[in-house]
């Protein structure tokens, strides 16, 4: 279990979202697609963001308290979203894990996502791997 890396548990075709989609769309793809977060992507496919629940609470918020209407993705999404390296090993990424109160960590080869990791993806790893 020790000589696996990211690359080997992480989701390698995860559901992404642009940055100009509305974000009420997003959230329903979300809820659609039983994720509770997912990267956001230009057209080159280069991570700029993530959009999780916890930034869709505040869709929820203005929109309930203050009346606001919901806008682009890029307005509630997590800009510079911790992210790992596909050649990380699988050890270390449970220890950040451990520090962390991400649920999923975006992987990336330099700006371009490759994947995404989840708390799940390596708690059944380990499970596969025992």
């Amino acid at each position: 279990m020790l000589d696996t890396t990211v690359r080997a548990v992480m989701s390698r075709e995860p559901t992404v979202l642009a940055p100009d989609a509305p974000v009420m769309s997003a959230m329903k793809t979300m809820l659609d697609q039983g994720i509770s977060g997912a990267p956001v992507v230009d057209l080159h496919g280069n991570l700029v963001g993530l959009l999780t629940q916890r930034d869709c609470l505040t869709v929820a918020y203005r929109a309930s308290y203050h009346g606001q209407v919901a806008g682009p993705v890029e307005a509630f999404m997590t800009r510079d979203p911790e992210t790992v390296d596909a050649d990380l090993p699988l050890v270390e990424l449970i220890e950040r894990f451990y520090r962390s109160p991400h649920r999923r960590f975006p992987v990336v080869e330099g700006p371009r996502l490759i994947g995404i990791v989840s708390r799940r993806d390596v708690l059944q790893a380990v499970v596969d791997l025992a």
